[in-house]
Protein backbone atom coordinates (compact mmCIF):
# COMPACT_ATOMS: atom_id res chain seq x y z
CA UNK A 1 0.00 0.00 0.00
CA UNK A 2 1.47 3.33 -1.10
CA UNK A 3 0.27 6.66 0.25
CA UNK A 4 1.07 10.04 -1.26
CA UNK A 5 0.47 13.02 1.04
CA UNK A 6 -0.01 16.58 -0.20
CA UNK A 7 0.10 19.51 2.24
CA UNK A 8 0.05 23.17 1.20
CA UNK A 9 0.54 24.41 4.73
CA UNK A 10 2.27 27.34 6.32
CA UNK A 11 5.85 27.25 7.57
CA UNK A 12 4.59 26.27 11.01
CA UNK A 13 1.32 25.65 12.76
CA UNK A 14 -0.71 22.98 14.52
CA UNK A 15 -1.98 21.25 11.38
CA UNK A 16 1.50 21.28 9.87
CA UNK A 17 3.03 19.80 13.03
CA UNK A 18 0.47 16.99 13.12
CA UNK A 19 0.96 16.28 9.42
CA UNK A 20 4.68 15.65 10.00
CA UNK A 21 3.95 13.60 13.14
CA UNK A 22 1.41 11.45 11.29
CA UNK A 23 3.74 10.77 8.36
CA UNK A 24 6.56 9.78 10.73
CA UNK A 25 4.25 7.44 12.63
CA UNK A 26 3.05 5.74 9.44
CA UNK A 27 6.68 5.30 8.37
CA UNK A 28 7.44 3.56 11.66
CA UNK A 29 4.46 1.31 10.92
CA UNK A 30 6.04 0.37 7.58
CA UNK A 31 3.75 2.30 5.22
CA UNK A 32 5.49 3.33 1.98
CA UNK A 33 4.95 7.07 1.53
CA UNK A 34 5.87 10.10 -0.53
CA UNK A 35 4.91 13.74 0.00
CA UNK A 36 4.31 16.91 -1.96
CA UNK A 37 4.71 20.07 0.13
CA UNK A 38 5.73 23.69 -0.19
CA UNK A 39 9.44 24.40 -0.53
CA UNK A 40 10.29 24.64 3.16
CA UNK A 41 13.80 23.15 3.44
CA UNK A 42 13.36 22.00 7.04
CA UNK A 43 10.10 20.21 6.26
CA UNK A 44 11.48 18.59 3.11
CA UNK A 45 14.49 17.31 5.02
CA UNK A 46 12.42 16.09 7.98
CA UNK A 47 10.03 14.17 5.75
CA UNK A 48 12.86 12.51 3.85
CA UNK A 49 14.58 11.57 7.11
CA UNK A 50 11.30 10.09 8.35
CA UNK A 51 11.06 7.82 5.32
CA UNK A 52 8.71 9.89 3.13
CA UNK A 53 10.81 11.57 0.40
CA UNK A 54 9.18 14.85 -0.53
CA UNK A 55 8.94 17.01 -3.64
CA UNK A 56 8.23 20.74 -3.56
CA UNK A 57 5.38 22.61 -5.20
CA UNK A 58 4.15 26.18 -4.83
CA UNK A 59 0.43 25.44 -4.33
CA UNK A 60 -0.35 28.91 -5.55
CA UNK A 61 -4.02 28.47 -6.45
CA UNK A 62 -6.23 27.45 -9.38
CA UNK A 63 -4.06 29.16 -12.01
CA UNK A 64 -0.80 27.61 -10.75
CA UNK A 65 -0.24 25.20 -13.63
CA UNK A 66 3.25 24.24 -12.46
CA UNK A 67 1.88 22.75 -9.23
CA UNK A 68 -0.72 20.80 -11.22
CA UNK A 69 2.04 19.34 -13.40
CA UNK A 70 4.22 18.46 -10.41
CA UNK A 71 1.28 16.85 -8.64
CA UNK A 72 0.49 14.73 -11.70
CA UNK A 73 4.15 13.78 -12.10
CA UNK A 74 4.45 12.73 -8.45
CA UNK A 75 1.40 10.49 -8.84
CA UNK A 76 2.64 9.03 -12.11
CA UNK A 77 6.08 8.18 -10.65
CA UNK A 78 4.93 6.82 -7.29
CA UNK A 79 1.65 5.16 -8.36
CA UNK A 80 -0.05 5.47 -4.95
CA UNK A 81 -3.12 3.55 -3.89
CA UNK A 82 -4.14 6.48 -1.65
CA UNK A 83 -3.59 10.20 -2.17
CA UNK A 84 -4.26 12.03 1.08
CA UNK A 85 -4.63 15.79 0.67
CA UNK A 86 -4.39 17.90 3.80
CA UNK A 87 -6.76 20.87 3.94
CA UNK A 88 -8.43 22.72 1.11
CA UNK A 89 -5.71 24.05 -1.17
CA UNK A 90 -4.00 20.70 -1.68
CA UNK A 91 -7.37 18.96 -2.07
CA UNK A 92 -8.43 21.36 -4.82
CA UNK A 93 -5.07 20.96 -6.61
CA UNK A 94 -5.15 17.16 -6.76
CA UNK A 95 -5.74 15.78 -10.28
CA UNK A 96 -8.04 12.86 -10.94
CA UNK A 97 -6.52 9.43 -11.44
CA UNK A 98 -6.54 5.76 -10.63
CA UNK A 99 -6.19 6.11 -6.88
CA UNK A 100 -8.46 6.81 -3.93
CA UNK A 101 -8.42 10.52 -3.10
CA UNK A 102 -8.88 11.14 0.64
CA UNK A 103 -9.23 14.74 1.81
CA UNK A 104 -8.39 15.49 5.41
CA UNK A 105 -10.64 18.09 6.98
CA UNK A 106 -9.55 19.73 10.24
CA UNK A 107 -12.44 22.16 10.65
CA UNK A 108 -15.70 23.34 9.06
CA UNK A 109 -13.97 24.55 5.91
CA UNK A 110 -15.36 25.34 2.45
CA UNK A 111 -16.26 21.89 1.13
CA UNK A 112 -16.22 23.08 -2.47
CA UNK A 113 -12.44 22.70 -2.31
CA UNK A 114 -12.89 19.02 -1.46
CA UNK A 115 -15.33 18.19 -4.26
CA UNK A 116 -12.77 16.06 -6.15
CA UNK A 117 -12.21 13.83 -3.12
CA UNK A 118 -13.61 10.31 -3.00
CA UNK A 119 -13.67 10.28 0.80
CA UNK A 120 -13.22 12.71 3.69
CA UNK A 121 -11.28 12.06 6.89
CA UNK A 122 -12.29 14.25 9.83
CA UNK A 123 -10.82 14.35 13.32
CA UNK A 124 -14.01 14.54 15.43
CA UNK A 125 -17.47 13.01 15.32
CA UNK A 126 -18.98 16.48 15.42
CA UNK A 127 -17.09 17.53 12.31
CA UNK A 128 -18.20 14.33 10.59
CA UNK A 129 -21.84 15.11 11.41
CA UNK A 130 -21.32 18.61 10.03
CA UNK A 131 -19.90 17.26 6.74
CA UNK A 132 -22.82 14.86 6.36
CA UNK A 133 -25.18 17.76 7.05
CA UNK A 134 -23.49 19.64 4.21
CA UNK A 135 -24.38 16.83 1.81
CA UNK A 136 -21.49 14.36 2.01
CA UNK A 137 -22.62 10.69 2.07
CA UNK A 138 -22.13 9.28 5.56
CA UNK A 139 -20.38 6.19 4.14
CA UNK A 140 -17.68 8.44 2.69
CA UNK A 141 -16.92 10.39 5.87
CA UNK A 142 -14.48 8.73 8.29
CA UNK A 143 -13.45 9.84 11.78
CA UNK A 144 -9.73 9.53 12.47
CA UNK A 145 -8.50 11.48 15.47
CA UNK A 146 -5.17 13.10 16.19
CA UNK A 147 -2.48 12.04 18.62
CA UNK A 148 0.15 14.00 20.53
CA UNK A 149 3.92 13.95 20.49
CA UNK A 150 4.31 11.50 23.37
CA UNK A 151 8.08 11.79 23.82
CA UNK A 152 8.91 12.84 27.40
CA UNK A 153 10.84 16.07 27.78
CA UNK A 154 12.75 17.59 30.70
CA UNK A 155 11.03 20.58 32.28
CA UNK A 156 12.15 24.08 31.44
CA UNK A 157 13.76 25.95 34.30
CA UNK A 158 11.29 28.57 35.42
CA UNK A 159 14.07 31.11 35.75
CA UNK A 160 14.62 30.79 31.99
CA UNK A 161 11.15 32.30 31.51
CA UNK A 162 11.46 34.92 34.27
CA UNK A 163 9.12 32.94 36.52
CA UNK A 164 9.54 32.53 40.30
CA UNK A 165 10.33 28.97 41.27
CA UNK A 166 7.31 28.63 43.54
CA UNK A 167 4.82 30.30 41.19
CA UNK A 168 1.83 28.33 39.90
CA UNK A 169 2.15 28.16 36.12
CA UNK A 170 -0.85 28.07 33.79
CA UNK A 171 0.12 27.10 30.23
CA UNK A 172 -1.80 28.07 27.09
CA UNK A 173 -0.74 27.17 23.55
CA UNK A 174 -2.14 28.34 20.25
CA UNK A 175 -2.37 30.99 17.58
CA UNK A 176 -3.00 34.46 18.95
CA UNK A 177 -6.36 34.81 17.23
CA UNK A 178 -9.83 35.82 18.49
CA UNK A 179 -11.07 32.22 18.20
CA UNK A 180 -8.60 31.08 20.87
CA UNK A 181 -10.11 33.24 23.62
CA UNK A 182 -6.84 34.36 25.18
CA UNK A 183 -8.45 37.66 26.10
CA UNK A 184 -10.83 35.65 28.31
CA UNK A 185 -7.83 33.99 29.94
CA UNK A 186 -6.27 37.38 30.69
CA UNK A 187 -9.52 38.53 32.31
CA UNK A 188 -9.58 35.32 34.37
CA UNK A 189 -6.01 35.90 35.54
CA UNK A 190 -7.04 39.28 36.97
CA UNK A 191 -9.05 37.20 39.46
CA UNK A 192 -6.09 34.88 40.25
CA UNK A 193 -3.31 36.92 41.89
CA UNK A 194 -0.92 34.04 42.53
CA UNK A 195 -0.40 32.56 39.06
CA UNK A 196 1.86 33.18 36.06
CA UNK A 197 0.67 32.43 32.53
CA UNK A 198 2.96 31.07 29.83
CA UNK A 199 1.29 31.86 26.51
CA UNK A 200 3.03 30.09 23.64
CA UNK A 201 2.03 31.15 20.15
CA UNK A 202 2.12 33.94 17.64
CA UNK A 203 -0.49 35.75 15.60
CA UNK A 204 -2.25 39.02 14.86
CA UNK A 205 -3.54 39.58 18.40
CA UNK A 206 -0.20 39.68 20.19
CA UNK A 207 -0.16 43.48 20.43
CA UNK A 208 -3.79 43.81 21.55
CA UNK A 209 -3.35 41.02 24.12
CA UNK A 210 -0.23 42.67 25.52
CA UNK A 211 -2.14 45.95 25.72
CA UNK A 212 -5.02 44.22 27.52
CA UNK A 213 -2.65 42.67 30.06
CA UNK A 214 -1.12 46.10 30.73
CA UNK A 215 -4.51 47.79 31.10
CA UNK A 216 -5.67 45.10 33.52
CA UNK A 217 -2.49 45.43 35.59
CA UNK A 218 -1.17 41.89 35.08
CA UNK A 219 1.49 42.36 32.39
CA UNK A 220 4.10 41.20 34.90
CA UNK A 221 2.35 37.81 35.15
CA UNK A 222 1.86 37.02 31.45
CA UNK A 223 4.81 35.60 29.51
CA UNK A 224 4.32 35.89 25.73
CA UNK A 225 6.64 33.14 24.52
CA UNK A 226 6.13 33.30 20.76
CA UNK A 227 6.09 30.16 18.64
CA UNK A 228 7.62 27.20 20.49
CA UNK A 229 8.68 23.78 19.26
CA UNK A 230 9.08 22.41 22.80
CA UNK A 231 5.49 21.90 23.95
CA UNK A 232 6.51 18.76 25.87
CA UNK A 233 9.06 20.69 27.93
CA UNK A 234 6.57 23.48 28.63
CA UNK A 235 3.98 20.92 29.74
CA UNK A 236 6.54 19.25 32.00
CA UNK A 237 6.93 22.58 33.79
CA UNK A 238 3.27 23.62 34.01
CA UNK A 239 0.72 23.07 36.77
CA UNK A 240 -2.33 23.17 34.49
CA UNK A 241 -3.12 23.48 30.77
CA UNK A 242 -5.88 25.89 29.81
CA UNK A 243 -7.78 25.98 26.50
CA UNK A 244 -10.10 29.02 26.59
CA UNK A 245 -11.14 28.82 22.92
CA UNK A 246 -14.37 30.25 21.59
CA UNK A 247 -14.06 28.00 18.52
CA UNK A 248 -11.97 24.83 18.57
CA UNK A 249 -12.79 22.00 16.14
CA UNK A 250 -10.58 19.51 18.02
CA UNK A 251 -8.19 20.78 20.66
CA UNK A 252 -4.78 19.20 20.13
CA UNK A 253 -3.60 20.90 23.31
CA UNK A 254 -5.99 18.72 25.33
CA UNK A 255 -4.40 15.59 23.86
CA UNK A 256 -0.92 16.95 24.54
CA UNK A 257 -1.76 17.67 28.18
CA UNK A 258 -3.24 14.20 28.66
CA UNK A 259 -0.19 12.58 27.09
CA UNK A 260 2.16 14.53 29.37
CA UNK A 261 0.26 14.24 32.64
CA UNK A 262 -1.07 17.78 33.06
CA UNK A 263 -4.61 18.60 34.26
CA UNK A 264 -6.84 20.34 31.72
CA UNK A 265 -9.30 23.21 32.06
CA UNK A 266 -11.08 24.11 28.80
CA UNK A 267 -13.94 26.20 27.49
CA UNK A 268 -16.71 24.02 26.11
CA UNK A 269 -16.04 24.65 22.40
CA UNK A 270 -16.96 21.81 20.07
CA UNK A 271 -13.68 19.88 20.13
CA UNK A 272 -12.88 19.97 23.86
CA UNK A 273 -16.53 19.28 24.69
CA UNK A 274 -16.36 16.12 22.58
CA UNK A 275 -13.01 15.00 24.00
CA UNK A 276 -13.50 15.72 27.71
CA UNK A 277 -15.75 13.94 30.18
CA UNK A 278 -16.45 16.80 32.61
CA UNK A 279 -14.93 16.46 36.08
CA UNK A 280 -13.43 13.09 35.11
CA UNK A 281 -10.54 13.70 32.68
CA UNK A 282 -10.86 17.48 32.50
CA UNK A 283 -12.86 20.51 33.55
CA UNK A 284 -15.18 22.28 31.13
CA UNK A 285 -16.43 25.84 31.62
CA UNK A 286 -18.80 28.00 29.56
CA UNK A 287 -17.32 29.86 26.60
CA UNK A 288 -16.52 33.54 27.17
CA UNK A 289 -16.88 33.31 30.95
CA UNK A 290 -13.77 34.60 32.77
CA UNK A 291 -15.38 34.13 36.20
CA UNK A 292 -16.05 30.44 35.54
CA UNK A 293 -12.60 29.98 34.04
CA UNK A 294 -10.94 31.60 37.07
CA UNK A 295 -13.00 29.48 39.47
CA UNK A 296 -12.05 26.25 37.65
CA UNK A 297 -8.35 27.13 37.59
CA UNK A 298 -8.46 28.09 41.26
CA UNK A 299 -10.06 24.75 42.16
CA UNK A 300 -7.61 22.63 40.15
CA UNK A 301 -4.58 24.53 41.45
CA UNK A 302 -5.85 24.46 45.02
CA UNK A 303 -6.88 20.80 45.23
CA UNK A 304 -3.94 18.47 44.61
CA UNK A 305 -6.09 15.36 44.93
CA UNK A 306 -8.51 16.62 42.28
CA UNK A 307 -5.63 17.52 39.98
CA UNK A 308 -4.10 14.05 40.34
CA UNK A 309 -7.46 12.45 39.56
CA UNK A 310 -7.82 14.55 36.40
CA UNK A 311 -4.30 13.60 35.31
CA UNK A 312 -4.84 9.88 35.84
CA UNK A 313 -8.18 9.85 34.02
CA UNK A 314 -6.80 11.99 31.20
CA UNK A 315 -3.94 9.58 30.69
CA UNK A 316 -6.35 6.63 30.59
CA UNK A 317 -8.56 8.39 28.03
CA UNK A 318 -5.54 9.20 25.89
CA UNK A 319 -4.13 5.67 25.99
CA UNK A 320 -7.48 4.06 25.25
CA UNK A 321 -8.69 6.40 22.50
CA UNK A 322 -6.06 8.79 21.18
CA UNK A 323 -2.55 7.34 21.40
CA UNK A 324 -0.26 7.13 18.39
CA UNK A 325 -0.51 3.34 18.30
CA UNK A 326 -4.31 3.38 18.23
CA UNK A 327 -4.67 6.18 15.67
CA UNK A 328 -2.06 4.67 13.34
CA UNK A 329 -3.72 1.24 13.44
CA UNK A 330 -7.04 2.87 12.61
CA UNK A 331 -5.43 4.79 9.75
CA UNK A 332 -3.80 1.69 8.26
CA UNK A 333 -7.07 -0.23 8.50
CA UNK A 334 -8.93 2.64 6.81
CA UNK A 335 -6.41 2.93 3.99
CA UNK A 336 -6.45 -0.80 3.37
CA UNK A 337 -10.24 -0.84 3.28
CA UNK A 338 -10.42 2.09 0.87
CA UNK A 339 -7.73 0.68 -1.42
CA UNK A 340 -9.21 -2.82 -1.55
Amino acid sequence: MRVLHAMAGARRGGAEAFFARFVRALARRGVEQRALVRAEPARLAALSTAGAPADAARFGGPFDLVTALRFARAIRRFRPAIVMTWLGRASAACPRGRFVHVGRLGGPYDLRRFRRCDHLVVNTRGLGDWAVGQGWPAAKVHVLGNFADEAPAPPIARAALATPERARVVLALGRLHPAKGFDVLIEAVVRLPDIVVWLAGEGPLQGPLEDLARRRGIADRIRFLGWRDDAGALLASADVLVCPSRREPLGNVVLEAWAHGVPVVAAAAAGPAELITPEADGVLVPIDDPDALAAALRRVLGDASHARSLVAAGRRTYEQEHSEAIVVERAVALFRGLAA
